[in-house]
């Protein structure tokens, strides 16, 4: 039995995230579909992560165990022959056993993208955020400076079916940058929740607006109380960025 892990890409613009739900078209799907027909049968595949309706991945990482003997390179082509345009494996390689795709992860990091211009952008439909007002990146950034570190996110993340767990996570970087008309917020840590990229940055813009002050980020995360932060940004900036695993040789 070998153990794999694949790295691949997607836009999510026609995805309700990567997993597999009941009457609605998934990642997962798709990719299952597709490693069916080159592999025989619909292997069993771990995914790094659950990103959300209309969220990208530049690198999302997958690991699927099979008896098959096609080696890695032609496993990529034989992959992306069947997946559709919007979804490629970018690589493959054989990892240890106890390699899990999702539980051996040590962190993440994501990048949302806003589009700061009085004017759409057609091309940017679907792939960032359309956002016209002024930003104010300097106050912004003294609210992101808040969030490094171990923090409980209660606050910032939104209530799902999902077992309630620890919600305490740990960010190494938060910080806003401004490419031209483009807007960029990169934040890095070992976990987030449910929605909760979404939520830091919409609370920014608050603070941008006024609506909240930078020294107001403790007190939001001391109260765990999601009513008090800003709203939940749209899912089409939002994108995976890098996934990191300790151990495994290059």
């Amino acid at each position: 039995m070998r153990n794999l892990l694949l790295t691949i890409s997607y836009d999510g613009s026609a995805y309700h995230g990567w997993q597999v739900q009941n009457n609605a078209l998934t990642v997962q799907q798709v990719f299952q579909e597709a490693a069916a027909r080159v592999l025989g049968s619909c292997p069993d595949l771990k995914g790094c992560s659950r990103t959300d309706t209309g969220v990208h991945a530049r690198m999302f990482c997958i690991s699927m165990k099979t008896e098959h003997t096609i080696p890695c390179l032609r496993l990529v082509d034989a992959l992306n022959h069947f997946l559709p345009a919007d979804i490629a494996v970018q690589s493959c390689r054989e990892v240890p056993e106890s390699f899990h795709a999702r539980y051996s992860c040590k962190g993440k990091e994501y990048e949302y993208r806003i589009w700061n211009a009085r004017v759409r952008d057609p091309f940017l439909r679907q792939r960032a955020y359309h956002y016209y007002y002024p930003l104010d990146l300097e106050r912004m950034n003294q609210a992101a400076a808040f969030f490094v570190g171990s923090h409980d996110f209660s606050g910032f993340c939104t209530s799902d079916s999902r077992e309630r767990e620890n919600m305490v996570r740990t960010l190494t970087k938060s910080q806003w940058r401004r490419e031209g008309q483009m807007v960029l917020y990169t934040v890095a840590g070992d976990g987030f929740l449910y929605n909760m990229v979404r939520i830091l940055v919409g609370t920014m813009l608050y603070v941008s607006q006024g609506k909240l002050q930078p020294q107001d980020m403790p007190r939001l995360l001391t109260s765990g109380d999601r009513t008090l932060a800003g709203p939940t940004a749209p899912p089409q900036g939002l994108y995976l960025n890098q996934v990191f695993y300790e151990d495994l040789e290059e």
